[in-house]
């Protein structure tokens, strides 16, 4: 699930219980990047026609963190370039436990959405633990008012090899269905969000820059502003 992405004038009048006056939900994304092939291929899923919020369109697995997110175990944590990253711009009462979570929020739902876990698979009885050392903070985007849900979205990315990922888990689910590896370089090939292909057009950028993707490389903010779509370096 990632945020909303049309310019929305705010000059509408505003009621009571109306969208314009949501208050974003922070939530996390997770884009995994397959660079075994000649070029990078990310990872989407095609919502489902029922949902409110962005139907039919293709997505990375995500969605909105909650507060079990804060308590959830992990092996390894995030690159302390990514959590300096993570903190800027945010309120004090955020903190380094905040900024985990949204990590760990997007680690969830990518197991609930498409049964994909970083590391090894957990034993029966030993529960998930995954390692967040291997994630990179790449974007940070906010659904506009207007919308039926509105999200202050992060987007991390890690490389399917690097993370240790068994792509045989792979399964669809209620969220998420028809899963597509996305050539960076052919994102017309199946309908994405506007913000969905801004992210990944600046995704292939920083990988053109650097096939590394060092985790203090510069993260990009989307959101807007009297109707106008603003794209900022963090």
């Amino acid at each position: 699930m990632t945020p909303a992405d049309r310019p929305t004038s705010s000059a509408a009048p505003t009621r009571p219980g109306s969208p314009l006056r949501l208050r974003p939900k922070a939530s996390a994304s997770l884009i995994l990047i397959d660079r075994s092939r000649p070029s990078p291929h990310v990872l989407v899923g095609r919502r489902g026609s029922g949902h409110a919020f962005m139907p039919d369109l293709y997505v990375f697995p995500g969605g909105r963190r909650d507060q079990r997110d804060h308590a959830l175990p992990f092996s390894g944590d995030l690159n302390p370039a990514v959590m300096d990253l993570l903190l800027r711009r945010c309120p004090p009462t955020m903190g380094q436990s905040g900024a985990r979570a949204l990590a760990l929020a997007a680690l969830r739902e990518l197991h609930e959405e498409t049964g994909l876990q970083l590391g090894p698979a957990a034993l029966s009885d030993v529960s998930y633990r995954p390692d967040l050392s291997s994630l990179r903070f790449v974007a940070r985007a906010v659904t506009p008012p207007g919308a039926v849900r509105r999200f202050d979205n992060r987007f991390f990315a890690t490389f399917v090899d690097e993370a240790s990922i068994d792509l045989q888990s792979l399964r669809e689910s209620d969220e998420l269905s028809d899963f597509r590896w996305l050539d960076l370089a052919a994102l017309h090939s199946v309908r994405l969000p506007e913000i969905v292909a801004v992210v990944a057009r600046d995704l292939k950028i920083s990988l053109e820059s650097d096939p590394s993707l060092p985790f203090g490389s510069d993260v990009y903010t989307y959101s807007n502003r009297n109707g106008q779509f603003l794209r900022s370096r963090l």
